[in-house]
């Protein structure tokens, strides 16, 4: 007897940032009844079982706080984003990049670098670099509010290549040292999806 033909189809999700996230859009989608294969930050591969109600699937992200993506240019935007939120989030101290940040990225998404950052600053009015940037320094927030790691640590973990450069670009961006930072009563964290908002 043959087997029937199962195919899957890859949805793009966007404000995907976390394993919560990942759970309650997999809880979503099965309770519409579909059979989920695969969920990631910011995709999900839904086996083909029966036709997809886009409307329904769009609506139900909605209310979680998510937004699917249907426009090529939206979704490869997307998995730029989730490959440097992947990368800023491993421990280069134990996993150090030993490429650079836009051969990394080329790489995993199987296009030219330069294509890649053009397409991403057309529609995000700020470049690829920008963005790494503002998410290693909210990552190093992170890690200066939990108090556990030394700044020479923190750096380290990182991958800056010293404190020195650390506490320069995280004053840039902050307008405040580390240190003042974590003495803060206050969070001045962002959502990491929201980084470039007001």
């Amino acid at each position: 007897m043959k087997k029937p033909n199962i195919s899957t189809t890859t949805l793009y999700i966007r404000n995907m940032v976390c394993n919560r996230c990942i759970r309650v859009v997999q809880e979503e989608l099965e309770k519409l009844g579909l059979q989920v294969q695969r969920v990631d930050l910011g995709e999900v591969d839904l086996l083909n079982g029966k036709a997809l109600d886009l409307k329904k699937i769009r609506s139900v992200l909605e209310n979680n706080g998510f937004e699917l993506i249907e426009d090529k240019r939206g979704k490869i935007i997307e998995r730029i984003k989730l490959v440097i939120l992947k990368l800023v989030q491993q421990d280069q101290s134990k996993a150090p990049l030993k490429l650079h940040y836009s051969d990394y990225i080329a790489r995993a998404l199987g296009h030219d670098y330069h294509s890649l950052s053009s397409l991403f600053s057309s529609v995000e009015n700020f470049t690829i670099e920008q963005y790494i940037i503002l998410q290693r320094i909210e990552h190093v927030k992170e890690l200066l509010k939990y108090g556990e790691l030394t700044l020479s640590e923190i750096a380290y973990k990182t991958g800056y290549s010293s404190v020195q450069h650390l506490s320069n670009q995280f004053k840039k961006v902050t307008g405040m040292t580390p240190s003042h930072f974590k003495d803060l009563k206050q969070s001045l964290r962002k959502p990491l999806d929201k980084v470039f908002t007001n």
